[in-house]
């Protein structure tokens, strides 16, 4: 059975750029000890232009990037979540982050990195960080970046189903040193989920999930919210299009959701996935300051129970 707030019989029309709506709009989660606005923003796309994680990607222009992060914050996103591995040449997430918002950071801002996955200078893949050693480097390099003595969240980014046991111990003992605060996991089984939390406290498993991606996930989206676990989706507006964007013609259902709401298919996607439960947390990101407002303006679209109906049709496909 999907989650969902208390239907709206009416759409709820977007707010004009006058009255912008702040992240507040659509409500909080608490990470372990630290309360998030559910809206946040994901700053993989905020290093380069066009596709991301790909080497000789094309840098974003720098002032324009922190514009950007600044906007966020002052629109109420208390909840980034980056990488060291975002990065493009002369820009990285994390340096970017520091510049923009650190010096003091804001009192409630949680950033939230993974580590795992490795990218060479050139930014070509390389095997991802498995031993104890490689992790803590990838911690303390985060750490560095950020200009920060400990992490908020930390998420072990896995590819593959065999264990997780000693990757996510290692990183339960530096939450023990101090040097993390929370620990999550990322692109994850729900057998190595039960795995991860024998071994320490999980707040938020980073999944792929959206409309019509990945709808065996429903009932792992249940059991994260039921046992106080915020899932927090990647892709849930590129889908299939991935690192590189929204490429896919949008379904008619979407679309005629969207106009009935007076809003774009990507805030209908967005409002879709706060829908599925008070523990969804939605990190979109952009480096274009109109996106990222319209990003931020869908935590206050109201899906009615005909427009959800509708699009777990969608999600679900032709069998539901």
């Amino acid at each position: 059975m999907t989650a969902t707030p208390t239907a709206n019989p009416t759409p709820t029309p977007i707010p004009t750029p006058a009255a912008p709506v702040p992240a507040s709009a659509a409500g909080t989660w608490v990470l372990g000890d630290l309360t998030v606005h559910r809206v946040g923003f994901g700053a993989m796309r905020l290093p380069q232009r066009g596709e991301a994680l790909v080497e000789n990607a094309v840098p974003r222009d720098r002032a324009e990037a922190i514009a950007v992060l600044r906007k966020a914050v002052d629109l109420g996103v208390n909840h980034i979540d980056t990488a060291a591995f975002y990065f493009s040449p002369l820009r990285s997430s994390n340096e970017l982050i520091s510049s923009a918002l650190g010096g003091p950071y804001p009192d409630d801002l949680v950033i939230a990195t993974k580590v795992g996955p490795c990218r060479d200078a050139s930014g070509a893949w390389a095997a991802h960080a498995r031993t104890p050693a490689a992790l803590r480097g990838q911690v303390e390099e985060n750490l560095r970046q950020l200009g920060r003595d400990h992490l908020d969240v930390v998420n072990l980014r896995i590819v593959g189903t065999d264990s997780i046991a000693e990757r996510f111990g290692a990183l339960a003992e530096l939450r023990d040193a101090g040097l993390i605060r929370h620990l999550g996991v990322s692109n994850i089984t729900p057998e190595q989920l039960t795995e991860a939390q024998a071994i320490a406290p999980v707040v938020c498993v980073q999944n792929m999930y959206g409309i019509g991606v990945r709808p065996e996930y429903e009932d792992f989206v249940r059991r994260c919210g039921e046992q106080g676990i915020a899932f927090v989706p990647f892709y849930a507006i590129a889908a299939a299009g991935r690192q590189g964007g929204a490429t896919a013609p949008e379904s008619p259902e979407v679309l005629a959701v969207a106009e009935a709401h007076g809003a774009s298919p990507a805030q209908i996607r967005i409002a879709w996935t706060l829908h599925q439960g008070p523990h969804m947390l939605a990190i979109p990101g952009t480096g274009d300051p109109a996106h990222l407002a319209a990003n931020i303006d869908a935590g206050a679209i109201r899906l009615t129970d005909e427009d959800l109906a509708v699009l777990a049709r969608l999600h679900r496909g032709p069998a539901a």
